[in-house]
């Protein structure tokens, strides 16, 4: 039996890639007319898998991708879908797709620059044009890419630490003359808390300072708190601002919050994950001012820059914190190579993917202006959605330039109502949103533009769809087969 290309006998490998290009083509043209979930039930999938993998004999490679792909596009809530409105997930750049392909294909590995130097290069190159989106005067070298937002704002928390705590480094927490604390608001994202967790500070550590009535941070309770906390002899140490929450794309008022870590020589950390994106778009930059005095930075090119899961990028303006944070030294890894600097002595991560190509490549193809007529474009469809909301008897309860939108009406405005209007719109499957509670306003439902081919028929569809499941009408034949029972789901 001859071998093919990779070593598979009796298998046309070109064949197989083939019928895998046709896949990609027929889900980015047809990804519209599908479904935006379809619902199935745990152990059905837990059935269909073990009887059909039980891992006991080999299987033809066509046959499995041919199987993954039906999972795939059955199984799944496709947040690639235009009519998506839901968390921060947004579709892929055809770009982001054939980068991810060349990755695996080369694997080359980042830890160490001598082993990858076109890997290294080209994940600087991409770095440096969002560093000087924040810091213009940036110089080169202040950021690295890492797994998402969690760990890049874990790799604040623990830049901060050995920068404010030299001993911090060696002795830990407990060679300190105090407890150190830091802060974010109660609408910051709960990846602080498991960094709190992992770094041994506690998740005490952690103080949620309250919102005020527009949901950012308040710099007053955030003083009352610092103070409060030197006074019982606890040791602040970092600020964490949110530049457009989960929630409701909150932007916290960083100017203020950098006045005040330079008056209380704390360190500011900003958390943009999702809304740095804002900086690429010069009509929404204005909206982050005070980013650029953050001496850290998180951002996720995963959450607003589409490209595949997952890519978080970590940027820090002082280069010896990172190096001091970071740093490692064995015999068994390469020398270090002039005028370089090594992934693995400056980032949390040692042996890693080269997460940075698919935004390379997404970014080289649209351009500067492509990227920020695409961005711009999804703020202009949350406008259109808030317009059509309120015309048609919906409240707005947040305020935001990003595109999350937060509503309510008479009738859907408690858990109960939001969570039954939720199950009947998924059991139609055309559209997809979230429930939110937030502080001064309590439940509501949340809509958030993902989706770069979303456009004004999306939008009219998603108003529709809400009238139709808040009265509860015109169900009929549009559920899912799954939850009819067909055989053939």
């Amino acid at each position: 039996m001859s071998e093919g290309p990779g070593g598979y006998a009796g298998e046309d490998l070109r064949a197989i890639l083939d019928d895998l290009s046709q896949e990609i083509l027929s889900f980015l043209d047809l990804r519209r007319d599908t479904r935006v979930l379809e619902e199935i039930p745990p152990e059905e999938m837990r059935r269909r898998l073990a009887s059909g993998f039980d891992f006991e004999a080999p299987l033809p490679l066509g046959s499995v991708r041919e199987s993954v792909s039906h999972m795939l596009r059955r199984w799944t809530l496709h947040v690639t879908h235009p009519a998506y409105f839901g968390l921060f997930n947004p579709p892929v750049d055809p770009a982001g797709i054939i980068a991810d392909t060349l990755v695996a294909l080369y694997n080359p590995q980042l830890a160490a620059w001598s082993h990858a130097p076109a890997a290294n290069e080209i994940e600087r190159h991409t770095l440096d044009f969002f560093a000087k989106s924040i810091w213009p005067d940036t110089e080169s070298g202040t950021g690295s890419f890492t797994s998402g937002g969690a760990e890049a704002n874990l790799s604040a928390l623990i830049a901060a630490l050995t920068h404010s705590f030299p001993s911090f480094g060696e002795g830990g927490a407990r060679r300190l003359p105090g407890a150190p604390r830091f802060y974010g608001s109660e609408e910051s994202h709960h990846s602080l808390l498991k960094a709190a967790h992992f770094t041994g500070l506690g998740r005490e550590a952690l103080r949620l300072v309250k919102v005020g009535s527009g949901l950012g941070l308040d710099v007053d309770a955030l003083q009352a708190a610092i103070d409060e906390d030197r006074a019982e002899g606890h040791l602040p140490f970092l600020v964490i601002g949110t530049a457009g929450t989960t929630s409701a794309g909150v932007i916290d008022p960083l100017p203020e919050l950098a006045a005040l870590c330079v008056r209380e020589n704390l360190w500011f950390h900003v958390d943009a994950a999702w809304g740095g994106t804002a900086c690429v778009a010069p009509r929404l930059r204005s909206h982050l001012s005070g980013i650029e005095q953050a001496d850290s930075v998180t951002w996720d090119a995963h959450k607003w820059l589409s490209v595949p899961m997952g890519a978080g990028m970590f940027f820090c303006r002082k280069p010896g914190a990172r190096a001091a944070a970071f740093r490692a030294r064995t015999p068994y890894m390469p020398g270090e190579t002039a005028g370089a600097i090594d992934p693995y002595v400056s980032t949390m991560q040692w042996s890693r993917r080269f997460t940075g190509l698919k935004l390379f490549m997404s970014l080289a193809v649209l351009g500067r202006e492509g990227l920020a007529r695409r961005v711009e474009s999804q703020a202009e469809m949350g406008n259109l959605l808030r317009r059509r909301l309120l015309a048609n008897g919906w409240e707005i309860v947040n305020s935001s330039p990003l595109p999350v939108i937060c509503f309510r009406r008479p009738g859907v405005d408690d858990p109960a109502a939001c969570a039954a209007l939720l199950q009947r719109l998924y059991r139609r499957g055309r559209v997809w949103i979230s429930a939110v509670s937030l502080p001064h306003v309590g439940s509501a439902l949340r809509a958030c533009i993902t989706s770069y081919e979303t456009d004004p028929s999306d939008v009219d569809l998603l108003v529709t769809e809400l009238a139709k499941a808040a009265d509860d009408r015109d169900l009929g034949d549009s559920e899912p087969a799954i939850l009819r029972g067909d055989a053939d789901a």
